[in-house]
């Protein structure tokens, strides 16, 4: 009995080598990371403010919210409606600071904060009061100081205690209105769906200069401005990096969640340049520069106005939000109003010569007429308005609301520096995304068994054939370790990628059977360490080449196959360093068990 002890001690240890330790050990970091979920229900924390109070108490993407001032959150619905129960209403604030007026609407803060002497330190990007400004008056109440200033803010914007519980503690502090988080449903795992599996809207811009090769700078500023204006429309879920491909031309690659390819066919296929002309004389153009406010989100100075029914059945609909000039366009608008003459229109009122004509990448969207009283006056406020057309009015109310946000993301945002010409457009849907990823397990499923049947049938030996299906497992489920450490996105390309990797595991297995099985005059060869040499130099010769192979579609198609490129390096690393010396050695104590 303590023979047989003894013996099967020696064949544990001849199998479970240092190197298939370190495997196993790597396996279970893999897991660790990917973190597979049983449960898939609740709400979790997708984004916390990283300037707010709740992220310097700890609370962090990833934890699970529970309740939000006691009331409990269970979906999407009970935390939106728990958001809305804590924002406050919009109210007016008239800023008098030592350059002007400023009067805007405010919710939950004035839009800036101030340094000595109430100097405005910092200015939010849609509020009107600009850094460096001396504030003087809070809605007409004289601040002398710093102290007072906060105190008439207290006072306007009364703080109150906002709880956020989640399964790792309860985070509460004094705030005004709704905490700075999002929040999305609880996914199954820590991997990342790229847009092929979730579903939305790829394209590929290609910049256009005039004079010259854009720089890498200049990429790196057409990505910031799109990204600007890609949030103030309210997307959130995109990704955008630059990419280039074999010639050097360089462009932006952007994935965006949940848009239509029309959508983003009028957002950034356009250069989206905006101006205000009286005559042929630029007024303001889009961006802060010229228009330090715009009215978004705001019904008391943004909306659908009026709808009206058409011919053939059709409706027709107005837009109107409110903007503000800087001083300088303000000056522009006066010195060229005050060389206009004033006329009566044909509704008898006075109005000046010429129109304000709005354009949209040089094509006019709209005119609007001059009141007398504005010749040669330094007008801040500007009614920008436009139309929108529908079959129906609610199609023509969703219209004008499209077209309405349209343009005041490129009044906030400004214009792109250069033109884009789209090269490829592609839109995905997230059912079919889900087919592939279910069709991709199936066919790796039975890729295996069939790897495992013929492994089984070539060598005669199931022990032979399990461990070639157990690497090979073993290899993607690393690999998905890696992706989910490193949050890169899971595509398509990515999942051939793995596909790939997997199928040059089994190949180098393959060999790692033949040097250690390979036999000469009916006997077994006796010098392992030559033949599992013989086998990685082989080996290591494949996997160079591999990588060799992959490198140049890192830029190939402007970089949409760099995700199958890098999850192959990935693999075949991994099966270089980690499992194939461990199943090299695996193999050799079950071969010389055998002997």
């Amino acid at each position: 009995m303590v023979h047989e002890e003894e013996a099967g001690a020696i064949k544990m240890a001849k199998l479970m080598t240092w190197k298939v330790w370190l495997a196993l050990i790597f396996i279970a970091l893999a897991v660790l990371a990917i973190k597979p979920r049983l449960s898939t229900e609740g709400i979790f924390i997708k984004s916390v403010a990283a300037d707010s109070e709740l992220a310097q108490q700890g609370l962090e993407a990833g934890q699970r919210l529970l309740a939000i001032n006691n009331q409990e959150i269970s979906s999407l619905e009970d935390f939106s409606k728990a958001i809305k129960e804590l924002e406050r209403p919009t109210q007016e604030v008239a800023i008098t600071t030592d350059s002007k007026i400023h009067k805007y609407n405010i919710t939950d803060g004035v839009g800036f904060t101030i340094g000595e002497n109430l100097t405005v330190a910092d200015s939010e990007p849609l509020s009107p009061v600009s850094k460096g400004e001396r504030i003087e008056a809070i809605n007409k109440n004289i601040v002398t100081n710093n102290s007072e200033f906060n105190e008439a803010i207290k006072q306007m914007l009364p703080k109150e205690k906002i709880e956020v519980r989640t399964d790792k503690g309860s985070f509460a502090y004094l705030g005004v209105g709704a905490p700075k988080i999002t929040a999305a449903k609880a996914t199954s795992t820590n991997l990342k769906k790229g847009l092929d599996l979730e579903g939305g809207t790829r394209v590929l811009l290609k910049p256009i200069k005039e004079d010259g090769e854009v720089t890498a700078a200049e990429l790196d500023d057409m990505i910031r401005i799109l990204d600007n204006r890609l949030n103030v429309y309210g997307l959130t879920d995109m990704r955008i990096r630059a990419s280039k491909d074999w010639q050097g031309n360089k462009y932006l690659l952007i994935e965006i969640a949940g848009i239509s390819k029309d959508e983003v066919m009028e957002l950034i296929g356009k250069q989206g340049k905006f101006e205000a002309k009286i005559g042929d004389k630029t007024v303001f153009e889009g961006g802060k520069e010229d228009i330090p406010f715009v009215c978004k989100d705001d019904g008391t100075c943004s909306g659908v106005r009026a709808c009206n029914p058409g011919a053939n059945n059709a409706y027709f609909c107005n837009f109107e939000f409110a903007i503000r000039l800087s001083q300088e366009a303000a000056k522009r608008h006066a010195e060229v109003t005050g060389a206009l003459e004033v006329i009566t229109s044909e509704e008898g009122k006075e109005i000046l010569s010429e129109k304000l004509d709005f354009y949209l990448d040089g094509k006019k969207v709209d005119s609007l007429q001059i009141g007398a009283d504005l010749k040669g006056r330094e007008a801040t406020e500007i009614a920008i308005s436009g139309p929108g057309a529908g079959t129906t009015k609610a199609a023509a109310i969703e219209a004008a609301a499209k077209n309405m946000g349209k343009l005041q993301t490129i009044l906030i945002t400004g214009s792109l520096p250069m033109k884009l010409q789209v090269e490829k457009l592609d839109s995905i849907s997230p059912i079919l995304g889900k087919q592939f990823v279910r069709t991709s397990i199936i066919a790796g499923l039975l890729a295996i068994a069939a790897v495992t049947l013929v492994i089984t049938a070539r060598y005669r030996s199931i022990k032979l054939a399990l461990p070639v299906a157990a690497t090979s497992v073993a290899e993607v489920t690393m690999i998905l370790g890696v992706a989910a450490l490193t949050g890169w996105n899971l595509d398509m390309a990515a999942i051939a990628g793995i596909i790939a990797a997997a199928g040059t595991g089994v190949d180098a297995q393959i060999i790692i059977l033949d040097g250690v099985m390979k036999k000469k005059s009916d006997e077994y060869q006796a010098n392992w360490k030559q033949k599992i040499k013989d086998s990685f130099f082989i080996i290591f010769a494949a996997y160079a080449t591999v990588v060799v192979a992959m490198l140049p579609l890192f830029n190939a198609g402007a970089g949409m196959l760099r995700g199958f490129a890098l999850t192959t390096i990935v693999g075949v690393t991994i099966g270089v360093l980690i499992t194939r010396p461990a199943f090299a050695d695996f193999i050799k104590g079950l071969y010389e068990d055998k002997q």
